[in-house]
């Protein structure tokens, strides 16, 4: 048996990245998928959106290992549409017990001083508003099902900051707090509440000429491997980054039994560079 077979899970942002490895690490497991994704462009994003090709591609990967998705095209920012999606996978797939809120964007980096006002109110209605919305939908369903685990992606931006990301260390910042109050209100249900938080993942939100530039400011055009040396630097193991299945194996321990017991706690993934 695998370790979550028979459960269901939603994802939030999976279309690609570590969304989508979530859905087939969990699927991989036993689990069923409930998956949406915005798949359109974000003002003030910093990288290409995610497409409904992409979003296909996850249920085509999902259902490569004889799993159930119900994909949908959704928004975070959208409670209607975030509950319509949810409600309509436990319709079809018969409960809930899972939840990745895994959705969120990287933004553009600019001094707090000198940050547009609408990039600051996209960042915290995607990466910390949605995150509750997607707790407000999900949490009914739950508590149905007897319990379950909810696991927020924050960062290592949730717990220590970074020049120039005043808005996205501040919203993966709110998630640690979102978390454990979660975890207060929720322990009596039996539903757990925790928070990983990665380093740098290869992923698009990371590997992408903007944030190369962030991390190498010296160069005019600086590459992935200019960026690789600098990235290096942050970590305690000698990597420039993770993996998604990394922090999808994260995911996977604290949707199962396994973590039974635990629930409060901020998880770093990060190569060590929360303790450097």
């Amino acid at each position: 048996m695998g370790r979550v077979d028979g459960k269901v899970a939603f994802i939030t942002g999976a279309a690609r990245g570590q969304g989508r490895s979530h859905a087939m690490r969990l699927a991989e497991e036993g689990a069923d998928i409930i998956a949406i994704d915005i798949c359109e462009p974000v003002p003030s994003n910093n990288i290409p959106p995610a497409t409904e090709e992409d979003l296909a591609e996850t249920v085509r990967q999902v259902e490569a290992l004889d799993r159930r998705i119900v994909a949908t095209k959704a928004d975070v920012r959208d409670f209607d549409a975030l509950k319509a999606a949810v409600d309509a996978g436990v319709a079809e797939l018969g409960r809930l017990d899972i939840v990745a809120a895994n959705a969120g964007i990287a933004g553009m980096p600019a001094q707090a001083v000198d940050l547009p006002e609408d990039h600051w109110s996209t960042m915290i209605d995607i990466n910390l508003s949605g995150v509750w919305r997607t707790a407000k939908a999900t949490i009914p369903h739950l508590k149905a099902a007897g319990g379950g685990s909810i696991i927020i992606t924050s960062s290592d931006a949730g717990l220590f900051a970074y020049p120039n990301l005043s808005h996205y260390v501040s919203a993966k910042h709110g998630l640690v707090g979102l978390m454990r109050t979660l975890a207060l209100e929720l322990a009596g249900d039996r539903i757990r509440v925790n928070s990983v938080h990665p380093t740098t993942v290869a992923t698009e939100m990371v590997l992408n000429d903007t944030i190369y530039r962030l991390f190498r400011p010296d160069l005019e055009n600086p590459t992935r491997e200019d960026f690789a040396s600098a990235a290096i630097a942050m970590n305690a193991l000698p990597i420039p980054w993770v993996e998604p299945v990394d922090i999808s194996n994260a995911v996977l321990w604290l949707a199962s039994d396994e973590s039974r017991y635990v629930t409060g706690v901020p998880l770093p993934v990060d190569a060590g560079a929360a303790v450097k």
